[in-house]
């Protein structure tokens, strides 16, 4: 797999916030770019891997920031899969707007007035890191998945929105790689090159229900080397091609299959630790 970039994609006007980011970015490597309007920044993010972070101010250019500006609307309908992070002053009577953006799919706010600090900020940007496929993974996954399971499964997502392998998961859990090969057996999940296998798939699926995104773009987003590599994975684990997928809604499909591949090895599991029958 191919490492993936980082980028911070910025359009704000708070000096205080852009210095913080700087500085957030030159310390974590991250890629700092700002755009001057909403056009620009939606233009950048299209071309964007599903590593990067977006930070808004999302009331630019309404009058009297009476509501969220309509663009946010249009960058979050366009590009879904992507963490958008509202950088604002949190005042009383804005419960309102907190609440429609959360439904638009904000995955995080910055309050200017509490989290202006770079611990504060840092704190929101690492959280908002593969949001909007947790959020569909938890969706998705059935309510009998143990706990020890869906945190596995947090780390491995944020884990492939960077390009990472076997053993960045097993440092983003703090553990060896042996063990997290150990907790995936307990938690009846695949073993952690496989696991990685599925979550990119399952990136590149909710990547594929972006329309704004060509396929050469989910690949490369997704640390595939070619769009060939994506073809060639997806034929192999989901049977399908990318258009395909795209056709029948990527997402539904691929993690339909991913929760039947986990039941399978829940019941392979069970078989195998079944006490064998005493004869006699």
């Amino acid at each position: 797999m191919q490492p993936i970039p980082s980028p911070l994609l910025v359009l704000h006007e708070d000096g205080v916030l852009l210095n913080r980011l700087g500085t957030l970015a030159s310390q974590r490597g991250y890629d700092l770019r700002t755009a001057g309007d909403w056009d620009s920044l939606i233009t950048a993010a299209r071309s964007a891997p599903a590593s990067a972070l977006l930070v808004v101010d999302p009331y630019l250019d309404v009058p009297g920031r009476a509501q969220p500006s309509p663009q946010l609307t249009r960058l979050l309908d366009e590009l879904p899969s992507l963490a958008v992070t509202a950088a604002m002053h949190v005042e009383p009577g804005r419960s309102d707007d907190l609440r429609r953006m959360g439904s638009l799919g904000v995955v995080q706010v910055i309050d200017l007035e509490e989290e202006s600090g770079l611990e504060g900020v840092e704190q929101r940007l690492s959280a908002a890191r593969g949001r909007p496929l947790r959020a569909l993974m938890d969706r998705a996954l059935p309510e009998s998945t143990s706990g020890a399971a869906r945190a596995i499964l947090a780390a491995a997502t944020s884990v492939v929105a960077h390009g990472g392998q076997g053993q960045d998961l097993a440092d983003a859990l703090d553990v060896t790689l042996r063990t997290v090969s150990r907790w995936c057996r307990r938690a009846a999940l695949p073993p952690p090159k496989r696991l990685l296998a599925w979550m990119r798939i399952l990136l590149a699926a909710e990547l594929l229900d972006d329309p704004g995104r060509r396929i050469t773009e989910v690949a490369a987003a997704c640390g595939y080397a070619a769009d060939s590599s994506l073809r060639h994975t997806l034929r192999t684990f989901i049977g399908m091609t990318p258009t395909e997928l795209r056709q029948r809604g990527a997402f539904e499909v691929c993690s339909r299959l991913f929760v039947e591949a986990l039941a399978e090895a829940r019941s392979a599991d069970t078989r195998y630790r079944a006490p064998s029958k005493r004869k006699g």
